[in-house]
């Protein structure tokens, strides 16, 4: 099969975070202080709501003084600051788009992070974020609107027109994609006997 497009997660797989401050941890453990009690959904609620941290404390209904949630947004501004893009993840995804292939993104993230992926990969065909689109990975609605912004239909995809990801997350970045007819492959830098490197990914989707 020939592969049209390619959808890659974004951390873990194009993006790595160099200073990791964990600030929507530190906004979580600042509600607990102040009597909320964690909700098994704060993750994927944190994930899709298309808003700031400020405005995600509200959301969650976190109390919160404005001297912490300064230091906590500068946190926030410190870690996407410290973003940065695998040296194989520019190189792959240069190699495709000179290949005539659709590229995108379809990733897990809050809101404020959206903006770092984008700055850093500006030629992307299309950005499915969880925060715009309103669902987590490996909710089918995430891989079946990015192809939609390619304007493309997973599953009904053969011969020139399939659709692969790659992802660092076997349940999401692999598995996920597979349900709805797109080719799920898993990244794992540290492991030699597999697909540990964008670019021999990159060459085995040109075949």
């Amino acid at each position: 099969m020939k592969y049209k497009a390619v959808l890659f997660d974004a951390f873990g797989t194009i993006l790595r975070i160099r200073t990791a401050t964990h600030p929507y941890r530190q906004l979580l453990k600042e509600g607990l202080r102040n009597g909320r009690q964690p909700r098994p959904d704060d993750a994927g609620a944190l994930m899709m709501f298309n808003g700031g941290l400020s405005q995600a404390a509200e959301h969650l209904g976190i109390e919160i003084t404005a001297s912490r949630l300064a230091e906590i947004e500068e946190m926030l501004e410190a870690e996407v600051s410290s973003i940065e893009a695998f040296p194989d993840a520019l190189e792959a995804v240069a190699l495709l788009q000179k290949r005539k292939r659709l590229v995108a993104v379809c990733s897990n993230l809050a809101f404020p992070y959206g903006k770092a992926v984008a700055r850093l990969f500006p030629t992307l065909d299309a950005y499915g974020f969880s925060y715009e689109i309103n669902a987590t990975k490996p909710d089918p609605r995430m891989y079946r609107q990015t192809c939609k912004m390619l304007g493309l239909v997973p599953g009904d995809a053969f011969g020139d027109n399939g659709i692969v990801m790659i992802g660092d997350s076997l349940r999401c970045d692999s598995y996920g994609p597979r349900t709805v007819g797109i080719a799920g492959v898993h990244l794992d830098r540290s492991n030699p006997n597999g697909i540990s490197d964008l670019m021999d990914f990159a060459k085995q989707v040109l075949i």
